[in-house]
């Protein structure tokens, strides 16, 4: 079950999911016959904060890894006033 953030570097505990992002991942267990791999699901959460600028990724070889999303460009805000026309 998960229990606190994440992020190693972020302590907060999990109390409710209204707040930050929960991401699940699919990993196929080897243990089994290949022709016969069940998935196991994990789950993971991001705490409000850390997920404004984080996300997680599975990478195969290194399991679930922190990656800095990119910020997005601020919309620019038009007033009424520079959309009217010139005179």
């Amino acid at each position: 079950m998960v229990n606190q953030c994440a992020n190693p570097v972020c302590h907060k505990e999990l109390h409710y999911l209204r707040e930050g992002r929960v991401f699940l991942f699919s990993r196929r267990n080897s243990s089994f016959d290949n022709h016969k791999l069940p998935h196991r699901l994990e789950h993971f959460w991001l705490c409000g904060d850390c997920s404004k600028t984080f996300k997680l990724e599975m990478d195969d070889a290194n399991g679930v890894k922190l990656v800095e999303t990119k910020h997005r460009r601020p919309r620019r805000n038009y007033t009424n006033a520079s959309l009217a026309p010139a005179s």
